[in-house]
Formats: structure tokens, C-alpha cells, sequence
């Protein structure tokens, strides 16, 4: 084999796209993701592997898959991105004030129910400091992360979200959010202390969009009950899903950062056996969280996680 050239990691781009090649899994969802034609893709992964004298890829049947001398590319290239986004927060707080812009993406639950106080805190302490929010949820969430439009992820551990030790991220535990049984303040089982499932396994339920997290928690919770629910209405703002409930139109699992401002007419009780949970995280890129400006948000979100009804 030839001999690599000195500059042989300089055009950091195709090595991005390797990098999305390797989550991704395929040339055509690396596209989406780079919002780029497969075709261009596979140009920058020829053009890498030409650039370099080995191949970065090989055909896994109809597939193509990363070589071990590609992973082990990849594993360098970790390091050097997470390297970068080092130096470009440090430059960026070079003068030790906590002023600047950053930019922080979460599901609607988390913007309702733990960043009102993490704002409220940061204005205080860091008046500064400009932070704005935007709502997303995963995979767009993590691939605004990647693309530098968004600084803090906050996401629920679940499909589409990065797994722990992804080299991508530095990840923050922030708790479990519990589900709580909501059931109209009228139903036979509204003023128990807890609520069995197998007691609403007759009720018309109410839950999210299929494959969404909570909606496979309830599917699964009420598996582990031993029943099928009776999915009458699929819906995904919690507002109206209190709502309906309170409204006789069913019972539904709710979790307790959507428990805020609840309707009259409603009787919200812990599920008696084992009580769903959904587990939530904040990520921000590898590298980037040595920022004085990330760890003042991250500080003051585990804050507000802490004190809020997270477990």
C-alpha cells in the first residue's frame, strides 16, 4: 500500500459524509440526511477512498458496508471533530464572559415542562447569554445538531435518538419521566389511591401516533396487563389529549411534565404495578462541552430536571 499524505484528513467534508455513512447505514439515507443525491454521496466516498490508496467501503451483498481500515478512519475522525468543536467553543468564550447565542431544540413536552424554569434561571444568572428554542424531536433534532444549527438536544431515549456512547455526542441523564393513568374525574376508578391497568382494559384509550414513544409505552404497558387497548383516538399534543379525557372520551397515559395546568373533570392516579417511565437526555456535540456557555445551560437544566417531577 502506498504510503497515506500528509494531508490526507483535509477536506473534512468527505469525512462527514463517511461519518453520516456509518449511522446511517445506507447510501440513500446518508443522502437525505446531507441533503445530497446518492449519487454525490457515493462520488465522496469513491473520492475518499481514492484520496487515501484503500477502500473506506465494500459490498456487503446489496448492500455496501465500512471496511475495517474505514472504521478505524472513523475512529481518528471522532476524535478530530470532537477536537474542533473544542477550539471553536473555546474561541468563542475566549474572553471569559458567559455572552453569546445558543440554540436549543426539544419535544414539546420538555419546552412545556422543564425549560420555562431553565430560561427564567439563565436570564438571572447569565443576562448575557441569548438563548432561544425551537421544537424538534429526533432524527431532525440530532441532524440539526450535526449541521451546527442547534447547540443543545433535549430528547427522550427512544428510536431515532442516538444510543449511549454514540462518539457523536457528550449526553446528560436528565431522569425519568413517570406516566401517570389520567382517567375522567366520573370514572368508577377515579378517586383510587392507584390505578391497575386491568381495571381500563374495557375503556376506549387514547395515545399518540403509532411507533411515537408513548404510544409504544402504552401498547406496552397494557401488553404487560394483559390486554390489547382499545386505541379510539391518536393524538400527540397533551393539551388535547387532558382534554378528551376530561371529556369522557376516553383514558390515557400521561406523563407528569405534561401534568401541568390539567383540566376540572380529571383524575390523574399512578399506574399500581410498574409504572411506565420514559427516560430523557440532553446532548450537545463531543467536544463541546467544556463551553462555559453549554455548561451553564446544561447546569441549569439538570437543575430544573432535579426539581421537577423527573425521577
Amino acid at each position: 500500500m502506498q504510503p497515506l499524505s500528509h494531508d490526507f484528513m483535509d477536506d473534512l467534508r468527505r469525512l462527514r459524509v463517511l461519518r453520516e455513512f456509518r449511522e446511517r447505514g445506507t447510501v440513500t439515507a446518508t443522502a437525505g440526511a446531507l441533503h445530497l443525491t446518492p449519487s454525490a454521496v457515493s462520488q465522496q466516498l469513491a473520492g475518499l477512498s481514492h484520496d487515501l490508496g484503500f477502500p473506506v467501503t465494500r459490498k456487503d451483498g446489496r448492500r455496501i458496508a465500512l471496511t475495517p481500515r474505514g472504521e478505524a478512519l472513523l475512529a481518528h475522525a471522532d476524535a478530530v471533530f470532537a477536537q474542533l468543536e473544542h477550539a471553536r467553543h473555546d474561541l468563542q468564550t475566549f474572553d471569559e464572559t458567559l455572552r453569546g447565542k445558543v440554540r436549543i431544540g426539544a419535544f414539546s413536552t420538555a419546552l412545556a415542562g422543564l425549560l420555562p424554569a431553565v430560561l427564567s434561571g439563565l436570564a438571572v444568572d447569565h443576562p448575557d447569554l441569548l438563548v432561544s428554542v425551537r421544537q424538534s424531536e429526533p432524527p431532525q433534532l440530532f441532524d440539526a445538531v450535526d449541521a451546527g444549527r442547534l447547540d443543545v438536544a433535549i430528547a427522550v431515549a427512544f428510536d431515532g435518538s442516538p444510543t449511549v456512547g454514540d462518539p457523536r455526542y457528550h449526553r446528560l441523564e436528565l431522569g425519568a419521566d413517570v406516566l401517570d393513568a389520567a382517567v375522567p374525574a366520573d370514572h368508577p376508578h377515579a378517586a383510587d389511591a392507584t390505578i391497575d391497568l386491568r381495571d381500563l382494559a374495557e375503556d376506549p384509550w387514547i395515545t399518540g401516533s403509532p411507533g411515537g414513544c408513548c404510544a409504544s409505552i402504552t401498547a406496552t404497558s397494557c401488553a404487560a396487563a394483559g390486554f390489547t387497548p382499545d386505541i379510539r383516538h391518536q393524538v400527540d399534543d397533551w393539551l388535547a389529549v387532558t382534554q378528551l379525557v376530561a371529556h369522557n372520551h376516553g383514558v390515557a397515559l400521561l406523563p407528569r411534565l405534561a401534568q401541568q395546568n390539567l383540566p376540572p373533570n380529571l383524575s390523574v392516579r399512578p399506574v399500581a404495578t410498574q409504572q411506565p417511565q420514559r427516560h430523557l437526555f440532553a446532548a450537545v456535540q463531543e467536544g463541546a462541552q467544556g463551553s462555559p456557555l453549554l455548561q451553564a445551560v446544561l447546569g441549569h437544566l439538570y437543575r430544573a430536571a432535579g426539581s421537577s417531577q423527573l425521577t
